[in-house]
């Protein structure tokens, strides 16, 4: 277990998450920075760390920094928050090879993170399977779910006290077969998860702690990568990153109440959505697409700076309403629960930066400085009105 660092910037007072609150954790690789286009183990790493966030405040602040493993393999999907933000799961794909410094190996690791105590602590590590890359809790906080990238299953973990008890896995598919993203239907009786090799998105079927996977499959594009819910969970959207040759990709629609589920829009959003996310509203998917600002010098595709587009979802279509510029080699992004305030990560520049939303544009707001490149990012998940 790696000690605790609380950062200089931390007042014990505030740190504190009741019902009313809601925070954001951003994951932050230390282990990778970008080196012409290449990915690349720095001469001195920072620890891996989590950086929790005070979504209530304005500007949103950094409350605490945690040492904790995590990894910038996979979609950013690496954390995930229980619904009364009591603790955090956080995932590490990766870690240094003891043998050779400026290598990475796979890594199989879940954190449990207590975000009750003061300041926050690690309480529990467990292993999941190779590369374990994303992670995601179930509505009523007793089922969490990881994707193994590097053996083709799902691992299942029950839930009790903040502690994790390993009960089985899910075959997805062959080792290769790449499970990236996975999350919850709202009512918890289903979950989704996108495999990229074999260019599908599967439905698992959950009953109590048994998961298991359904027959049905659904194609939307070329390796589909990130994946993202409606809080009424009334349709999930599918980010396909492509061969990454340089191509504009795509993002799908997928319509949940459709008997059975389907694939029913896909529209182009240009070259690597490397991740996206529903707002809580239930209308807007805010999608960051990397748009080659990670290429080498002289490529073609180099650009230099990520994309930021909003659609909104109407009547099962795609329309986009905003679109601005953000940061280089963008990761995850996060909505506040108004809904018109947005956080995006910039692996490069190591920062958050943020924008103001109004359902038409986007404005900057700032930004927050984190240690280390941020990689993952969850907010604590939004509640939905009866009868909506």
């Amino acid at each position: 277990m790696n000690r605790l660092i609380i950062a200089g910037l931390l007042v014990s007072s505030t740190l504190s998450f009741g019902a009313a609150a809601q925070i954001a954790i951003s994951s932050n690789d230390g282990k990778g920075v970008l080196v012409a286009g290449v990915n690349t183990v720095p001469e001195n790493p920072v620890a891996d760390n989590i950086s929790i966030i005070d979504l209530n405040v304005s500007p949103p602040k950094v409350l605490a920094t945690l040492n904790v493993p995590t990894s910038l393999v996979g979609p950013p999907q690496s954390v995930a928050i229980a619904p009364d933000e009591s603790f955090a799961l956080v995932t590490a794909a990766t870690k240094l090879d003891t043998n050779d410094k400026k290598k990475l190996v796979p890594h199989n690791i879940v954190s449990v993170i207590d975000l009750t105590t003061k300041p926050p602590s690690v309480v529990q590590t467990v292993e999941a399977g190779v590369s374990a890359t994303n992670v995601a809790i179930n509505p009523g906080a007793t089922l969490a779910l990881v994707t193994n990238r590097g053996e083709g299953t799902v691992s299942v973990f029950t839930i009790a006290g903040k502690r994790l008890t390993a009960s089985g896995k899910v075959k997805i598919g062959e080792a290769n077969s790449s499970p990236n993203s996975i999350a919850f239907t709202p009512d918890g009786k289903n979950a989704l998860v996108t495999v990229g090799n074999d260019n599908k998105t599967v439905l698992l079927n959950v009953n109590g702690t048994n998961v298991e996977l359904d027959k049905r499959e659904v194609f939307g594009g070329l390796s589909p990568y990130p994946l993202g819910i409606s809080p009424r969970g009334d349709f999930a959207v599918v980010g396909n990153v492509g061969k990454g040759g340089g191509d504009n990709d795509t993002i799908s629609l997928i319509d949940l109440k459709a008997k059975p589920i389907r694939v029913v829009d896909t529209i182009t959003v240009g070259p690597t959505p490397e991740s996206l996310t529903v707002a809580p509203d239930g209308k807007h998917v805010v999608v960051t697409v990397i748009n080659g600002s990670s290429r080498p010098p002289g490529s073609p595709f180099l650009n230099p700076t990520c994309l930021l587009p909003v659609y909104a979802v109407e009547n099962m279509k795609f329309r986009k309403v905003a679109e601005t510029k953000a940061g280089v080699w963008c990761q995850g992004a996060a909505w506040n629960k108004a809904s018109n305030l947005m956080l995006v990560q910039s692996m490069a520049d190591q920062k958050i930066f943020m924008f103001r939303f109004d359902g038409r544009s986007l404005a900057p707001a700032g930004a927050i400085p984190v240690s280390g490149g941020p990689s993952g990012f969850a907010t604590t998940p939004p509640k939905v009105a009866a009868g909506r």
